[in-house]
């Protein structure tokens, strides 16, 4: 075979070949090692050796280089253990492969060959050219600059050595179908079918229990190798039907038990499984085929069944009691990993759930509101911190807020959470959105403060979060930023580009690096898009931020605006999101409608005496004109005088009275440039003070106070 050095002294394939030298066994080993793999039994490749002396010699290194097009360039397969896999140079390397394993090898190879990442320690069989198979760890790397293709490595599989690798693979992944697909890849070296069923518990990452023996219900969680099957055949993602579940949990259960067990034959096999639905549904096709069933069992007590491993060969290829020692060992060493899956996969839905419940659910009938959450991929550590919230607020505005937390899984979804509820809490008291974020960031200091023992080993510091609030009378949006992206906004005429936000620090900055937040003010008339995401829509290592958020303008730009907003964003997401997510992406559109021109009023008046009575006049004519009930109107003109006369005592400056005519009700505001906090008291019978506020508390369905600039407003809401 050739072996002739490479011109880059650095490549994989030499550094690999250099070092073959240190493990290639000297004098009679060759030849021994040499007969015993060209001439055995063809059964070899489902027996792991059970010699202490061939373990050793069996741990032999090889490698394959590969061009582009998955072709041999070089090898290096001295090591006797090699002998047979005929790896010529311009032969195919699926030339090496079991038929059924050729597909999913290709995928793995052509996946390094587009990312540029390794795949380390697969278990896979090698076809020699006498149809006896070697069982070999393969590691597939990128070839080194600036030659391109692949170098394989292989490691013939010695029994310690597998169980090691198989056991170290498995436990790589938190995603229990990946888990439990490379428990399925390990356990082939034995068979020619592996599977493994999961108690549904445990696939959904519910708690597991010692359950009686008839209640377990079972679904297919990995099969191998990728192939077509036969019409009803059991494959990954299926229920096995109940009779299926119930004689697998019985057969592995017995005397109340876990323990492994072998149907040798096809007669034995239908025999014990009796129904033709049950066999179609279990049995992977129509030779005839023997079967080990091995229980992955949670150790306790009682000992917890968390599923089913079943390994398929032929009849004529029984298992020995080693190997069926090796198949339960496997499973036993890796239980605990399909557990740690199971617990990950809990979390991940208790996240996904809070994470869920936060999203919109809609807008109202001055703005429109659509919204998109995609997780990272679900084998990263879980979901992330992303958020965004928009609801009502009392007075009639609508909040828009998103953020970003620090870090995944449940201390984020933990501080996210906390985080969106105390904005929503201090924006619905009236808090202007630089007020909000000035909590939000002392919260953010809190959580990260060890002596007061509520930062649990997780910081939330450098978190962002954007807060804007729309008014539908002024049609103008206030927004705060404490260190997150710009949003987009898109006016009526449909011009898009990120609004000028001066940049700030996150969330839980150093105090020396604290500043006050600002509050931005810009117009958004009906027919305006404003656009709200995090960092994980417009980030990409190979392009600069400002690009990513111009690509961003652009695509929230092409909205038409009879376009339906919810399938709008998924569009705008699935164009932007990148293909490799590294992080959760998250948008929010609103569409802006506001307040019909007739449906709003406002007036301004003097602190003066005479301003109740201006202010009744006024209003009592624009509730005529509105057709407003008689009883409606009474409560609205006392409502008014109440809080005019409140703000003349109170407060000075100019007064303004502004009147909504909503769907559900006549909301009523009154400002004035007072800075003081009106407060509900119960007062005495011969106690004037805080009569007036009284008064307005029984005549309204709510009522608040909200903080502008100049001072204050108060509004309270009639029903109609």
């Amino acid at each position: 075979m050739d072996s002739t050095p490479s011109p880059s002294p650095s490549s994989p394939f030499d550094l690999v070949s250099g070092a073959l030298g240190r493990y290639i066994p000297r004098g009679g080993a060759a030849a021994d090692g040499s007969s015993a793999d060209t001439h055995g039994d063809r059964t070899a490749r489902q027996r792991v050796p059970d010699n202490p002396a061939a373990d050793r010699q069996d741990q032999i290194l090889g490698v394959v280089n590969l061009d582009r097009e998955l072709r041999v360039t070089r090898c290096n397969l001295d090591a006797p253990v090699f002998a047979g896999l005929n790896a010529m140079a311009g032969s195919s390397f699926a030339d090496l492969l079991p038929p059924g394993d050729v597909p999913t090898v290709t995928r793995r190879l052509r996946q390094v060959l587009e990312l540029g990442e390794a795949h380390v320690a697969r278990i896979q069989r090698l076809r020699r050219g006498d149809g006896s198979e070697l069982v070999v760890s393969m590691s597939i790397l990128p070839a080194a600059a600036p030659q391109e293709g692949l170098t394989v490595s292989l490691i013939a599989m010695a029994r310690r050595l597998h169980l090691y690798a198989a056991e170290t693979a498995i436990g790589t992944s938190l995603d229990i179908g990946e888990t439990a697909q490379s428990l399925a890849e390990s356990l082939l070296a034995w068979g020619d079918v592996a599977a493994v069923d999961l108690d549904f518990a445990v696939w959904t990452g519910e708690g597991v229990t010692g359950q009686a023996q008839g209640r377990i219900r079972l679904r297919r969680a990995a099969l191998v190798p990728d192939r077509a099957w036969p019409d009803g055949y059991v494959t990954p993602g299926d229920d096995l039907p109940g009779d299926a579940s119930r004689l697998l949990a019985q057969a592995v259960r017995r005397d109340d038990a876990p323990q492994a067990i072998v149907i040798p034959d096809r007669e034995a096999v239908e025999r014990v499984l009796g129904s033709p639905r049950v066999i179609r549904a279990l049995v992977p096709g129509d030779r005839s085929a023997g079967v080990a069933c091995i229980p992955l069992v949670l150790e306790g007590s009682p000992p917890v069944v968390l599923g089913v491993a079943e390994v398929w060969r032929r009849a004529d290829c029984p298992f020995r009691d080693s190997e069926l020692f090796d198949l339960q060992e496997l499973v036993a060493r890796t239980a605990h990993h399909v557990d740690l899956a199971r617990q990950h996969q809990r979390e991940h839905t208790q996240v996904l759930a809070l994470q869920r419940r936060l999203l919109p659910r809609t807008g109202g009938h001055t703005i429109e509101i659509a919204s998109v959450y995609q997780p990272a991929t679900p084998d990263s550590a879980g979901v992330g911190g992303d958020w965004v919230n928009s609801f009502p607020l009392p007075d009639g505005r609508t909040a828009l807020v998103v953020g970003d937390v620090v870090g995944h899984g449940l201390g984020a979804a933990a501080t996210m959470g906390q985080l969106s509820m105390e904005a929503r809490a201090l924006l619905s008291a009236g808090l202007a959105p630089d007020a909000v974020l000035e909590h939000l960031d002392e919260t953010v200091t809190l959580l990260d403060d060890a002596e007061s023992g509520l930062a649990a080993g997780y910081s939330a510091l450098g978190s962002t979060c954007c807060i804007a609030l729309y008014d539908p009378v002024s049609h103008h949006v206030a927004l705060s930023s404490a260190g997150h992206l710009p949003p987009v906004l898109v006016s009526p005429d449909g011009h898009a580009g990120p609004l000028a936000v001066r940049p700030h620090p996150g969330l839980g900055a150093e105090f020396a690096l604290r500043e006050p937040f600002d509050v931005h003010v810009f117009g958004a008339p009906p027919g305006s898009l404003l656009a709200l995401y995090t960092d994980g829509l417009v980030e990409d290592p190979a392009v600069p931020i400002d690009e990513g958020i111009a690509r961003l303008a652009d695509a929230v730009s092409a909205v038409h605006p009879w376009d339906a907003l919810q399938q709008a964003a998924r569009h705008v997401v699935s164009t932007l999101a990148p293909v490799r997510q590294r992080d959760d992406v998250t948008l929010l559109l609103a569409r802006m409608i506001g307040y019909r021109k007739g449906d709003t009023v406002t007036w301004r008046l003097p602190a003066r005496d005479d301003a109740p009575a201006r202010a009744r006049a006024q209003v009592s004519a624009l509730l005529r004109r509105w057709r407003t009930r008689d009883d409606t109107r009474d409560t609205t003109l006392l409502l008014v005088s109440e809080l005019v006369t409140n703000a003349v005592r109170f407060a000075t400056g100019p007064i303004t009275v502004r009147l909504i005519r909503s769907g559900h009700g006549l909301l009523c505001e009154v400002g004035d440039t007072g800075n003081g906090r009106p407060r509900l008291s119960r007062g005495g019978l011969l106690d004037d003070g805080g009569r007036g506020l009284r008064v307005v508390h029984r005549l309204t369905t709510r009522w608040g106070v909200r903080w502008t600039d100049t001072g204050k407003v108060i509004w309270a809401e009639v029903a109609r």
